[in-house]
């Protein structure tokens, strides 16, 4: 677990204190390490969810319906949710064009995407996410927090690079830069177009950030919930009593790790 957890000093009126942290995984793996048998639901949602990752990738449509159950338990509305997995398409359509096409991925890809969204937006990606406050939240993902009318350029733009570079046959990665250049320009000019019809900007500060009483810990216990219940539920009956038990399981194993942390850093 060392390799984990990096202990920063942080100071009370008790005087200096080693605070342990982790990263995600760093968390996952600690939870696999805990002998009490309070933690074995966890350990078998994380088993769970290790098998069904390897059945998505066998059949996407289920990580498709997996992606749009994670975007319902964090609260988005659902007519968002159908743009956005339709997003979600349109960009592994462009992506998987790029590859035929020889575009490298990561630095590539990201200097490609970075054109169409300049294009479309007159605004780098980078840029995007500090005008909607997202600059301090690095694993915010600029797309989850896009208004409808953003996702639908965004989708112009990059649908558009995909039919360009298919038509000239780009090739390669300054080929396909071109063609995202013309692609972005196309989802550019209809967004002029529309903001001088309408008067408004279709750039928004507009996020989605959870708000401070719902945060990602309590998305993540209630998701842990509502699986845990389709698991054990024999029956749609018995689905209500099943969940009570559950959040009963969980709420005494929250409390028993967090009284165990209590005494851990009363020894220290």
């Amino acid at each position: 677990m060392g390799a984990n957890c990096h202990p920063p000093s942080s100071r009370d009126q008790g005087g200096i204190q080693q605070i342990n942290c982790a990263n995600t995984e760093g968390l996952f793996r600690i939870i696999q390490s805990i002998p009490s048998p309070k933690a074995e639901p966890f350990k078998r949602w994380l088993a769970q969810v290790g098998y069904e990752r390897v059945k998505e990738i066998e059949d996407p449509e289920l990580a498709s319906r997996r992606a749009r159950e994670l975007y319902e338990a964090k609260g988005y509305p659902r007519d968002w949710i159908e743009k956005r997995m339709r997003a979600i398409a349109i960009r592994g359509a462009l992506t998987d064009e790029w590859k035929a096409r020889g575009v490298a991925e990561g630095r590539e890809y990201s200097i490609l995407t970075a054109e169409i969204a300049r294009a479309t937006f007159g605004v780098t990606p980078g840029d995007h996410k500090k005008l909607k406050g997202l600059a301090q939240a690095k694993t915010a993902n600029l797309r989850d927090h896009m208004t409808d009318l953003e996702l639908i350029f965004t989708m112009l733009g990059e649908a558009g690079t995909t039919e360009i570079a298919k038509r000239k046959d780009a090739q390669g990665f300054i080929g396909n830069r071109n063609a995202a250049r013309e692609g972005g320009a196309v989802a550019g000019n209809a967004r002029k177009e529309l903001e001088a019809k309408t008067g408004v900007p279709v750039i928004s500060r507009q996020n989605y950030l959870a708000s401070p009483d719902k945060t990602s810990a309590e998305i993540a216990v209630t998701f842990f919930v509502e699986t845990q219940t389709e698991a054990l539920a024999a029956s749609s009956a018995e689905k209500p009593r099943t969940r009570k038990r559950v959040v009963a399981r969980v709420a005494e194993t929250i409390a028993d790790l967090q009284g165990k942390t209590k005494v851990r850093r009363k020894k220290q």
